[in-house]
């Protein structure tokens, strides 16, 4: 499944709610999302890390980027 997310919205709801798992649901990867909901984006560390991660990898992209099957594309 092809997912298309506008990169400054994926930004700043990752930075926001994050630690409720919602860039995990937004990139199709319900189990992480829940997983990482229950436990709070890991304490907060989960959260960062997965902020950072996206950081790097939005700023090759313009406007929109694409998860297939809850990766990024290459």
């Amino acid at each position: 499944m092809e997912k298309r997310i506008n990169k400054i919205t994926f930004l700043v709801l990752a930075f926001f709610l994050g630690e409720f798992g919602i860039d995990r649901f937004m990139r199709g990867q319900i189990g992480l999302g829940i997983l990482k909901l229950v436990t709070c984006g890991g304490l907060g560390i989960w959260q960062l890390v997965d902020f950072v991660i996206a950081i790097t990898k939005i700023s090759h992209y313009d406007e929109e980027f694409v998860f297939i099957d809850g990766q990024w594309e290459r």
